[in-house]
């Protein structure tokens, strides 16, 4: 049963709308389709979005994508959470945007805010929903792009990936991770 959806991005207005945010996005729609009142956690570096009636809680680390374990590991301490309760939701570069898969477990993969959540909590095994952003033709511009906005032909595009991972992680707390991952892996192109 997942406890926790932590949706993993960067704070402050100038990365609101970049493509490394797509977890931010994500957590914002869950929180505002199951009705959440939101509250600033000091303790645990990260907006949270209390849901009582889903006896779920939604997190916002803001400790900056690569810190995010600091975050993640507080969550788990504060809620009395266990990392197989909760499911990361993140921008995958290895995914063409469109792209939405659901994992029970998996590697960082070479993501940052991954990698310091399995440094920091000492495991891979926990849920995440990734969000395919595609990857820059030149690999030099990779930091950039993913702190880039995404593009107005693609906004379309990402509305639709935002409203499929909304429908997926409100499946996700209905049935669980496995019975929901044929209604999540989709592309959406």
């Amino acid at each position: 049963m997942i406890k926790a959806i932590i949706g993993l991005g960067n704070p402050g207005e100038k990365y609101k709308n970049t493509r490394h945010n797509v977890g931010f996005m994500v957590a914002d729609l869950v929180a505002k389709s199951l009705n959440c009142d939101r509250k600033y956690r000091e303790k645990a570096f990260s907006h949270i979005f209390e849901c009582p009636d889903y006896d779920v809680i939604i997190a916002k680390p803001q400790t900056y994508m690569n810190l995010s374990g600091n975050a993640v590991l507080n969550i788990l301490k504060d809620y009395k959470i266990k990392p197989s309760e909760i499911l990361v939701v993140y921008d995958d570069l290895d995914l063409p945007l469109g792209a939405v898969r659901l994992r029970l477990k998996g590697s960082s993969g070479g993501h940052n805010g991954i990698k310091s959540i399995i440094n920091t909590i000492k495991t891979e095994e926990f849920p995440r929903l990734k969000i395919g952003i595609g990857r820059p033709e030149k690999k030099e511009e990779v930091s950039d792009y993913v702190l880039s906005p995404f593009t107005k032909e693609e906004k379309f595009l990402l509305d639709k990936v935002l409203a499929h991972a909304n429908e997926c992680i409100l499946n996700v707390l209905k049935y669980g991770v496995e019975k929901s991952m044929n209604m999540c892996n989709k592309n959406l192109v």
